[in-house]
Formats: structure tokens, sequence, C-alpha cells
């Protein structure tokens, strides 16, 4: 294929002879000269390395860390390349990348001088800038890693191009292209462009059905041209592959006509070959997953939330998920590999490490736990589920595409009593204040009447103080007429709003017609407005909110009241050069210290929120029951905090059936479900964070102007738990949500979401019959 004057060097090289490099001389001197302005010499001939493909350093993928820094949680973007040496690849794609980029390859010497010329002219004449370059001056600008449209770039390139025409064979040279080219999607090298979109191979010793035709070839050479959408406009400019949109189809298209046109040019095909050619329509769709590792353990949740949130910061927002993966960031997430592996073990009830409670149960069961590092909002566990790949139970994120994904909102029934009592010792109401607590009580003003279709509110549990009760005795039996009346008392609009400051940024209420729960969010509009939305069973747990919410919610109180937003991620950087850090910032929500007192003082004296550890811990369970059972659950809660962790246990599960052990009871709440798990969890996470107790005491509230106990001092935190009375419990409004788990989250947006997997079993609607 070359032509005279050349002769054989060792190995096959070319080299070229003395009167060939007489010929250029001049050629190069005058290039020089006209791009002297550039600040470029010819001494670049000489010293430009050119190395081969497996030399040449590609895009580097993105590595996630835990917090530490060191220990690597997923990688993204990993290279997809696998070389194939010339002689071994069949003719399909040489044929079809000279008819796509340069018809010219086997006669040109490697340069397009007349495009060289047209770039110096235009650097001394101010004109346009240039770009056509010959397959040898594209490899020569992937091999030296030259980026960019500019004039000193331009005459390199040539410089390079120039070099290996003379040191290498064009069939060597064109091998190098092929092996290196980017095609799209991650795949460099045909090879891989030919698995990635075909599922074929370019081996000329592979049975014919598994090699790459050609008529795939030039779809695949086509894509050359563009192999990535323009970030600025991937709608508008999304290149050449098929399956991005409608537009990239017919691109494509395009682009294989005119490669056919080239190839009967060529004499590569004949008219009628051409003309029996048809446009395959077998290219595989796009896998976002490509080439990213370790993401179907449960931290791949993580690392969908970590990619959910930088698409909202200001170096990537508007740029598709490759600039991440492929741009050879390092990203630290705030996730605490000993938090991590403590919420594993203890969430994760597949494992042996479960707590005996709810191991060996049915397959349906399911449990979500996050946990969130009071004052930073740092998320320091989470765990979703147990695949990344799989259903996220414990909040939801935002793909690529702007569509929600996730089944992490539940129904929190009494755990959602926590802000009820911030938002009433905030007014200044004392926890040691009584309240009229019988098993059973109407509300008018609520339309919960014995007349009414939902009927009175009702106690799931009895409590010795009743029918008279101290607030706080109602808090740690549980008491729903205690609870009804305080929300009434305080008004819905004043507890949603504790729940949006504390943490709690979406909630889901039931519309009629519509059989799932759509996703409010409480930051779009006044509380006052958003407060119309819901009903007094609000301050019950009537309506779902997530597991991540709620436990950012309980990092607050365990701030002392000082609201931090959750997030995923603490910083990304490239070369050592920081790109991004995390943004800490608190806001307070008015608790003063004698409230916050309050409330430690009250939910320490939770039973189920008692660590035997040495810890001060407060906590609050919480149970829904399913349809109009007043026997079987379907959401059990256990959520709470120390002075340094805080977090959230929901167990229910994948269908929305009821809780059934594995030895067929339904006796499955809070207490005995979720709250197990949070223990656990709580230990085992403390322990390993190797932090003294002692430095997060709480504090003894003052009680100023309470109303007199009957009894001299409050009981110690195991003395006032509930007890099942087994009297009928509250039945909400007809507007209560399916246990069907919905998506879930946090966006800036306020649309209805659906969920991307497929949802379990939807439950019909009915009246709930209220929480424990």
């Amino acid at each position: 294929m070359r032509g005279t004057g050349e002769t054989r060097g060792p190995a096959g090289a070319t080299t070229a002879s003395p009167k060939r490099k007489r010929r250029r001389l001049p050629v190069v001197l005058a290039v020089c000269v006209l791009l002297a302005g550039c600040g470029l010499v010819a001494g670049g001939y000489y010293f430009d390395s050119v190395p081969t493909p497996s030399d040449l350093k590609l895009p580097e993928s993105t590595t996630v860390y835990y917090a530490d820094g060191r220990t690597p949680m997923a990688k993204l973007g990993a290279q997809n390349r696998t070389i194939v040496p010339y002689d071994q690849m069949n003719d399909s794609a040489k044929q079809a990348i000279v008819a796509a980029e340069d018809r010219t390859f086997w006669t040109n010497r490697g340069i397009d001088f007349k495009g060289v010329l047209r770039a110096a002219w235009a650097n001394v004449s101010g004109g346009q800038r240039q770009g056509a370059s010959t397959l040898t001056q594209q490899y020569a600008r992937i091999a030296a890693d030259l980026r960019g449209v500019t004039y000193s770039r331009k005459l390199r390139e040539a410089v390079i191009a120039w070099k290996l025409d003379d040191a290498y064979t064009k069939e060597e040279i064109l091998g190098f292209y092929l092996n290196t080219v980017p095609f799209g999607r991650g795949a460099y090298g045909i090879e891989a462009a030919a698995q990635t979109y075909f599922g074929k191979t370019v081996r000329r010793d592979a049975p014919p059905e598994r090699q790459l035709t050609q008529a795939e070839a030039m779809v695949l050479c086509a894509m050359v041209k563009q192999p990535e959408a323009d970030p600025a406009d991937p709608e508008g400019t999304p290149g050449y592959d098929p399956r991005r949109n409608a537009l990239a189809k017919q691109n494509s298209i395009d682009r294989w006509n005119y490669i056919r046109d080239g190839m009967v040019k060529l004499g590569y095909l004949t008219p009628q070959q051409a003309a029996d050619l048809a446009y395959p329509d077998t290219v595989r769709p796009i896998d976002k997953d490509a080439g990213r590792s370790d993401l179907d353990r449960p931290t791949g949740l993580v690392v969908n939330h970590v990619l959910a949130e930088l698409r909202g910061t200001e170096p990537f927002r508007g740029k598709p998920d490759e600039v991440i993966r492929d741009g050879g960031y390092r990203i630290v997430t705030t996730i605490d590999k000993r938090v991590q592996d403590a919420a594993e073990a203890a969430a994760d009830i597949r494992r042996d490490t479960a707590p005996r409670a709810v191991r060996g149960q049915p397959r349906n069961w399911q449990a979500a736990l996050v946990a969130v590092e009071p004052g930073s909002g740092r998320v320091l566990g989470y765990y979703g589920g147990d695949k990344g790949s799989g259903a996220d139970y414990a909040g939801w994120y935002s793909d690529e595409d702007g569509q929600a994904r996730g089944f992490g909102q539940h129904p929190p029934g009494s755990s959602f009593k926590v802000y009820d009592l911030a938002a009433a010792v905030r007014d200044g109401i004392s926890v040691k204040e009584r309240f009229d607590s019988p098993d059973t009580k109407e509300f008018p003003a609520s339309g919960r009447t014995k007349g009414s279709a939902a009927g009175p509110i009702r106690n799931a549990e009895r409590a010795p103080c009743q029918p008279d009760c101290a607030l706080w005795e109602a808090t740690v039996a549980s008491l729903n007429v205690t609870y009804f009346e305080l929300t009434e008392r305080l008004g819905t609009d004043k507890v949603i709003e504790m729940a949006r400051q504390a943490g709690v940024e979406s909630m889901w209420e039931t519309v009629r017609g519509n059989p799932r729960p759509q996703r409010v969010d409480l930051r779009s509009d006044p509380a006052g407005e958003v407060a119309k939305r819901f009903s007094t069973e609000v301050g019950i747990g009537q309506y779902g909110i997530t597991v991540q919410d709620h436990a950012n919610g309980m990092a607050t109180f365990a701030a002392g009241g000082k609201r931090a937003d959750a997030h995923f991620v603490r910083s990304v950087s490239k070369d050592d050069e920081e790109v991004w850090t995390e943004q800490l910032r608190t806001t307070d929500l008015g608790l003063d210290r004698e409230a916050i007192d309050q409330l430690d003082w009250t939910l320490r004296r939770v039973r189920a929120a008692k660590l035997d550890n040495g810890w001060d811990s407060a906590g609050k369970t919480g149970t829904w029951q399913a349809g109009k059972s007043t026997t079987q659950n379907v959401h059990t809660w256990m959520v709470g905090w120390t002075g340094a962790l805080a977090s959230a246990v929901w167990l229910g599960t994948t269908d929305g059936k009821p809780l059934r052990t594995s030895g067929g009871s339904y006796d499955v709440y809070g207490s005995t479900g979720a709250a197990p798990i949070w223990r656990q969890f709580m230990t085992k996470a403390t322990e390993a964070m190797k932090l003294d107790p002692g430095k997060y005491r709480f504090g003894e509230p003052k009680f100023p102007g309470d109303t007199p106990e009957p009894t001299a001092s409050a009981p110690p935190p195991s003395t006032a738990a509930p007890t099942p009375s087994g009297s009928p419990s509250p039945s909400p409004t007809p507007s209560s949500p399916s246990p069907s788990p919905e998506p879930t989250g946090r966006p800036t947006s306020r649309p209805t979401l659906t969920p991307s997997l497929s949802p379990p079993p939807t439950v019909a609607p009915t009246r709930t019959r209220g929480p424990r």
C-alpha cells in the first residue's frame, strides 16, 4: 500500500529514504514559518514522542470513597477497551472507517497539507479555525492527548502524524486508530464498541455469526464523528448513537448512507451490494451502569444518591453523568465505613448478624435504616435494600433523566409524634401538662365523631395514668387521643412546619381517585397552605414520609434544634485540585435549652429507646395497621438519637401485605420489629465510632410553670412503658394512604412522582386503624 522510496526496517517498521526526507523538508519549514506566531518551533519534530495504543492514557474512571477518603466504595466509568491486533480483525471496520473518516488514507502521507496550510493562513489572517484531519492526524491527536482547537495543537498534531507515517506502516497506523478511537458509551476501540453495541466481535477467527458485519461496522464508524452528546445541548446535538433519541438515530442513518457511498467509491462494495445493504436496527439499548463496579452492594444506592446530589452542584449542573463517571474524579462521601457496616449488619435481615427478632422471617419482610450526624447533616450510614440495582426503601433520588427512583415513603405512625411534641414544647406547653386521655374520644372539629365514617379517636394502648395523663406519660404510652387533641390545639400547620424545619421535606397525601399517595414538597408553600392538604391525622402519623427525612429530623433534635441538610458528598477533587466541597449550614428551629431538655427527658423514658452501653438515648416507636384490621400491621418504626448519632429504622413488607412472622403471628409492632434493629445498630455504631458517651449527656429540664404532678418524681425510663390493651385504635379518615411503597425524596421542584421499578402489588386504599 505504500509508495516508492521506502525501505523496511527491523520488525517490519518503515523508514523514509533520504530522498523522501529532502522532499518533505521544505514543506516542514514552510509550515513552521507560517505558524511561528504560535510560539511552536520545528524542534518539536524531534522531541514529540509517538506512543502506541498500549501506552495511552484514556479517560479516567471516577472512584467513590467512604468518608475516610482512603477506602473505595465503588468505581464509575471504568474504561471498556480490548486491543485486537490488526491482522486478527475482519475487514468490516477497516473499510468502514476509511470510508467514513479519510478516503485518501492509503495514498496520503499522513497529513492533510492543505488543511494545515489553511490553519496556518487562518492564524495569520485571523480567519476561522480549521479542523479537518487524516486518520493518522486523528490518532496523533489522541495519542498526544491534544485537546481543544488551537493552532499550536494543529501543528504538533501534524508533526506527530508525520513521525507516525515515517515509523509505521499504514496497516499498523490503522490498527492503532481502531484500537484507540472512542465510540461512545465508554467503549474505546472497535472491539469494545462491537461488544457494547452489538454483542459481537471483530476477530476474524470467531464464528461468522459472531463477527461484526459490514453494515454494523458502518453504524459504529458513524459514531466516531461525535461519540457522545454535546453536554451543553444533549437533545439538540445528541451525536450518532441511534438509541439516544430520534434525532441521533436520523443522524446515524444519514452518516451510514454517506459511508455506504464512500465504500462504493473506494471499491469495497459494488453498487448492487450497496443497494442490498440494510441499516441494522439491532443496536443494544444504552446501559447506564456499564463500567460501574461494586454497585450491586447496598452502597450502590448511596452512589445513586451521590450522583443525584452532584447533578445539582455548580460544576456538574446540566451535564450528563458521563462527565462525572469518566472524569477521573475522586468523590469522598459522608458514609462512615464503621457506621455503614453496623447498619448493614442490623438492617439486612437476611444476614445472621441481624437481631434474632427479625431473622428467618418471610421473604416479603424488608427493613431500611438511615443514620445522620447531628449538626452537620452528613449521612453516615444508609441501608435501603441489599442491592444497589434494586428498590430503595429508605428514600428516593432523581436519575439522570430527572425521574424519581425508589420506594422510600411509609406512614410513620406514632414515631411522627416526636414532631408534635417538639412543636408543643416550642410553644411553651410543658410535658407535665395534663390532658384528658380516655380510651375513646370524639373530636367534632376534625370530623371524628360517633356518627362519622371514621368514628372517634381510639387509643391503641393503655397507661396507668388514664384518663388524666401528663403529656410525657401519654408520649411514653403513645396515646392517640392525647396527641390528636394536641394536634388540634397546636394546629396542623404548626406540626407540619416543625417537621419541615426539622428535616422532613416531603410528605405523601392521598388524592381521591388516585390509587397511590402523591408527594407534597413541604417547602413549596407556606405551612398554612400546605396544611390544607392534610387532616388532623397528620399528628398521629397517617401520611407517609421517608426514612432519610425522618433520620434527619432526629438529627436536628440531637443537635439541640439546629437543623442541617442531609447530604452524601463531602468533596470532589481531581488531580489534587478541589472541584466541589460540602456546604455546611445550620438553621435554628427556635427550641430553647429547656424545650430540648424536656424533649430528651420525655423520649428517653420510652423503653425501646434505652441502650445498654452507657449512652444517653431518646427515641420513639411507631406502628401503622393494615387496612381496617385491628390485629395486623404493615409498617413499624423506631427513631431516635444520642448526642452523637441519630437514626431512623423502618420495617415493613415489599408487597404491602401485613407483617406476619414465619410462625404465623401478626404480633409485630414498632417495639418488637424495628426497635431491635435500631438498638443493635445504635449500640454497635457508637462503639465503632469510639466516642466518649460522657461528652454527649442530656440536660435536665427545670419544668418552669408546669402543672404540679400528683407524684413526687418522675419514674425511671423503664417503668412507664405502654401495655397493649387490645382496644380498638383510631380509624383515620378515608384519605389514608395505601401501604404500597412509592418513590420518595427531596427534589427542588414539586412533581408528582411515580416509581421507576415495578412497584409492589397495590393494596386497595381503605381506612386504616391507626398508629401505635
